[in-house]
């Protein structure tokens, strides 16, 4: 989807279409989720500051993030792509892979495809813009897709896509991330062209595993099939804070409510997590992180809450930190776990959080507050619901 957030800002509200718009945390902590296209051409993009994105442009209006609202607008957009096919594989809210082999006779060739693909979603969204890319594999249907942003359409043919991959920068293959594109560049490898025709011993050498998968995405080869079928890895929720904390007693309050989010999340998908973890991101913007694996699969928060209480005591760092989360890993279908463990130790507790969530349905999600909370700052949520996709070579369960 093109800017997704903002879009969906501006298809909601008619005032700020055609206008730069922020969606994020409007304090200097704050934290661009998505901007729009109008507000693109200053420089602005998601993840930088909101201090540096409004001196780079004064005159955007700034809205706060609505994530309900976007899982909903998600929904529907995913519930056309299944109408096109039965393979669809999501990989955020926003963004999906779609096997159409065999598809030709209903839907028309691959220029047909994507042009019949972005009126639906037009369609059911009342105006939103998708940008499509076609090719014979995942990884360069991918890139075709961010090709011609907004409103794209590019098809690749097998034959050529190699070629076509050949003048991109490095930054454009899959899981060349802030740390990986500097060692790439430092071996004199700044397009995939370059990294398509070096060798791959040396690729291995200098970068181990992620070497041979460099190497074959330049080749346009990517043997991963689209997995209808598959659930997504974990599930987190993660603040960026109004003023840093220290005190084990302020970041146990925003543990408290990250695990309150992710419960209910989980219960939302009839899931449970194996294991969970913390992570912390200091003042000088260091990710912390540290996980464990559950004495039993849980979907209740006062069980995660307690586990990430136990793991603060493993950080070495006294802080201060500008950012609080946590995540459940490893996850289940609730129905497919042992039921005994899962409802004996903490049954009461899940009762409480199952009323509460029918609750949060009927009445919206702060229609209950904990008495912790009230009066406490909120600091500025940057994903309360997000759910973690594999979408690059790592397995990370703490993606930045």
């Amino acid at each position: 989807m093109d800017s997704f957030y903002a879009a969906v800002e501006q298809l909601d509200n008619p005032a700020l279409r055609g206008k730069p718009l922020l969606v994020g945390g409007s304090s200097n902590r704050g934290v661009v989720l998505t901007a729009s296209y109008e507000a693109r051409p200053f420089g602005v993009g998601s993840a930088m500051p909101m201090a540096k994105a409004r001196r780079l442009c004064p005159d955007a209006r700034i809205v706060p993030p609505r994530f309900e609202r976007y899982q909903q607008v998600s929904a529907s957009i995913m519930r056309v792509f299944g109408e096109f096919s039965p393979e669809v594989e999501p990989l955020s809210l926003d963004e999906a892979f779609i096997d159409m082999t065999g598809a030709e006779r209903l839907f028309g060739d691959p220029q047909e495809m994507g042009r019949r693909l972005k009126a639906a979603v037009r369609e059911a969204t009342g105006g939103l813009t998708v940008s499509v890319g076609v090719s014979a594999t995942k990884y360069v249907a991918k890139v075709a897709s961010a090709h011609q942003k907004p409103d794209g359409l590019t098809v690749v043919p097998p034959e050529t896509a190699k070629a076509w991959l050949a003048p991109l920068p490095v930054s454009r293959l899959w899981g060349a991330g802030e740390k990986t594109e500097p060692r790439l560049l430092a071996l004199g490898l700044r397009t995939i062209g370059d990294v398509a025709a070096a060798d791959p011993k040396r690729l291995v050498q200098e970068l181990g595993r992620l070497g041979l998968h460099f190497y074959t995405l330049a080749q346009a080869q990517d043997p991963r099939r689209v997995d209808g079928h598959r659930k997504s890895k974990s599930i987190g929720s993660e603040n960026t804070l109004e003023r840093d904390v220290r005190e084990h007693g302020e970041i146990k309050l925003h543990l408290r409510r990250s695990a309150d989010k992710i419960a209910r999340r989980l219960r939302s998908k009839g899931l449970v997590a194996y294991g969970a973890g913390v992570k912390l991101k200091t003042a000088g913007f260091k990710s912390l992180t540290r996980q464990q694996r559950l004495a039993e699969p849980t979907d209740v928060a006062e069980q995660l809450y307690r586990v990430g209480v136990e793991l603060l005591d493993a950080f070495n760092h006294s802080g201060p930190f500008r950012l609080v989360g946590m995540v459940a890993y490893d996850l289940a279908p609730a129905g497919g776990v042992a039921q005994a463990g899962l409802f004996d130790t903490f049954g009461r507790r899940r009762q409480l959080e199952v009323a509460l969530d029918a609750l949060a349905e009927r009445f919206g999600g702060n229609a209950v507050r904990r008495a912790d909370d009230l009066g406490k700052p909120q600091g500025m949520t940057l994903a309360p619901n997000l759910d973690f996709m594999d979408d690059g070579a790592d397995d990370e369960r703490f993606p930045d």
